[in-house]
């Protein structure tokens, strides 16, 4: 991918800056001209009104140059500001298209660093290169030219200093440039860091972790500074290596200027432009070592971008038209499906097997790394099995639109994500014209009306960002409303309910199958959890073990059939409990 192919939409802006940046060049070597003819001719024959006229044209000559320098910045800022917007778009994208395989193995700290930072550098650089990639090489070899014009013997110090120039400024970037990328690495590992500490700051003071995150820190923070300071001092050799290589040449411009003089075949004055196209070239070879080090820069955290850009997603938003129903008497049905997450070397989902019919409540339960989770991420796609199939009313999960599919299901994550904004538009991410009678309705069934109608402005209270103004049980039900309210096909409650007591959780399942019931038995729903109580009225319940299917049936069936589910059930419930439902 092309990263240059931004800046199309920005042609005309990316061609009239530096255009304006050369006139202005062009003035900038027209001046020691004019400062050689005040000595050489105002000076020498005492002429003033010479001297005032050339020094009307050199002001006129900065005062244009000036508004020529000012049209050229604006131009450059409108194209690379233009131009990291457009990025910045297509990134923000990029990664809302990455399945979640992508997202796992590339990692949040990155992406956030790539479209935040790294953008930031680009544009700094594009900017800069907009307006002096051109206009510092113009100058330098335009200097060297006009020195020619001026006295060929003096100017040939010109052809010496040039290419020596050249070669440190090459030399230290093409050192710089890998380190550059290492420091965009480095940043990523201290956002990581940032990140974590933001997310789970109640768990670090809960367990008092707070020295230890420092340490961790500052150790990631000072790995960062060590490679961004040896980056720089490899950077900091070019000041001194060209001041001294231009210093060297104006030493010898003046001696060998100084004896053409002597000799009368140059006039002091062309001297003095020779001395003047010397310092321009050590003032824009400065601006040009800067340049050249903010380019390395960009053109690491390009490419940085241009891998996320190019990045192939697993499972692509494909126009594909949305298939009939095959089989409706089967909401769901896995076949033989198993799944491996990445790289891992070990399977998470063996062999499942199993239907669920519509209207029908489907209790998924496990020990911690059972595969629950993956089991249920699988039915809106949100990976893709790596064999097997995964079956909606018959029809293969790969062969719907992404959107299609996802619109069928509701899922409530295991962490309760909410939004900034009121409660009324965190609802009506489920259905975005959903009126506030469905609003209402889906908080009653979600056991969150009572204390929603409690608080001041209703469905109008503010929500802080990821609902920190609210408790975690009020969270957990404002996130399953948010699934109701487009009342869904298939609803997955993935372990959205540990925050609430038994009472509510109790009301909340059977609110559900009321809500079933309503729909006329066309809302099938999955229960994950690790509550035995929680699943124990499904209608049928799918027991996990390492990743395997060890039984699928009723809680009574279970408990006389499956030694884990037993296993999990004595483990909550007392003994006689169990035996009673055995029987």
């Amino acid at each position: 991918m092309n990263m240059f192919s931004y800046l199309k939409a920005y042609k005309k802006e990316s061609i009239l800056g530096p255009l304006f940046k050369l006139l202005e060049a062009s003035i900038d070597l027209i001046v020691p001209l004019v400062v050689a003819a005040i000595i050489d001719v105002g000076v020498a024959n005492n002429d003033r009104g010479y001297i005032f006229r050339m020094g009307g044209l050199m002001i006129a000559l900065g005062v244009i140059g000036l508004a020529l320098a000012a049209i050229a910045q604006y131009f450059a800022a409108k194209a690379a500001t233009g131009y990291a917007t457009a990025v910045r778009l297509d990134l923000f994208r990029k990664i809302n298209q990455l399945s979640y395989n992508e997202l796992d193995r590339i990692g949040t700290s990155t992406l956030i660093t790539r479209i935040t930072s790294d953008i930031n550098q680009v544009q700094s650089g594009l900017n800069l290169g907009l307006r002096l990639l051109l206009r510092s090489p113009f100058i330098v070899f335009g200097s060297m030219i006009m020195a020619f014009h001026v006295n060929r013997a003096a100017a040939m110090i010109f052809v010496v200093v040039i290419p020596a120039l050249a070669i440190v400024v090459y030399g230290v970037m093409f050192i710089t440039m890998p380190y550059y990328k290492k420091i965009q690495q480095k940043l990523d590992l201290v956002t990581l860091k940032v990140r974590e500490n933001l997310v789970g700051v109640r768990v670090i003071r809960a367990f008092n972790r707070q020295e230890e995150e420092k340490k961790q820190f500052d150790e990631a923070s000072t790995d960062l500074v060590r490679t961004q300071v040896f980056a720089g001092r490899i950077s900091g050799i070019m000041n001194p290596l060209t001041y001294v290589i231009i210093n060297a040449g104006l030493i010898a411009v003046v001696w060998i200027g100084g004896k053409e003089v002597d000799t009368g075949i140059i006039s002091q004055g062309e001297v003095i432009a020779l001395v003047n196209y010397m310092s321009q070239i050590l003032v824009e070879l400065v601006k040009l070592a800067n340049l050249i080090v903010s380019i390395s820069k960009a053109m690491a955290c390009a490419g940085r971008i241009r891998g996320i850009l190019e990045t192939k997603t697993s499972i692509k938003r494909e126009a594909i038209p949305v298939p009939e129903p095959v089989d409706e008497s089967v909401k769901v049905a896995f076949e033989q499906v198993s799944f491996t997450y990445g790289k891992a070397k070990k399977e998470s989902l063996l062999g499942i097997d199993f239907r669920a019919k519509p209207g029908q409540t489907i209790g998924v339960i496990g020990g911690t790394g059972s595969g629950k989770s993956s089991l249920v991420n699988l039915i809106p796609r949100f990976y893709d099995v790596t064999s097997g199939a995964v079956l909606v009313d018959g029809v293969n999960v790969k062969d719907y639109p992404l959107d299609a599919l996802r619109a069928k299901v509701g899922i409530v994550p295991q962490r309760a994500v909410l939004f900034a904004g009121t409660i009324r538009e965190n609802m009506q991410w489920g259905k975005k014209d959903a009126t506030d009678e469905e609003i209402q309705e889906a908080l009653a069934t979600a056991q969150a009306k009572e204390f929603v109608d409690q608080m001041e402005d209703g469905l109008d209270t503010k929500i802080l960002q990821g609902g920190k103004n609210l408790s975690g049980g009020q969270r957990q039900r404002l996130t399953i409303a948010r699934a109701l309210v487009r009342k869904p096909e298939i609803l997955i409650l993935d372990d959205s309910a540990s925050a609430l007591d038994f009472a509510t959780d109790a009301r909340l399942r059977l609110a559900l199958r009321d809500m079933a019931k309503n729909l006329n038995d066309k809302m099938t729903v999955f229960l994950v959890s690790q509550r035995a109580s929680t699943i124990r009225d499904a209608d049928q319940i799918l027991v996990l073990d390492d990743g395997a299917l060890v039984g699928v049936g009723t809680h009574k069936e279970l408990l006389k059939s499956c030694e884990v589910y037993r296993e999990i059930c004595l483990s909550q419930l007392t003994k006689e409990e169990v035996e009673r439902d055995a029987k």
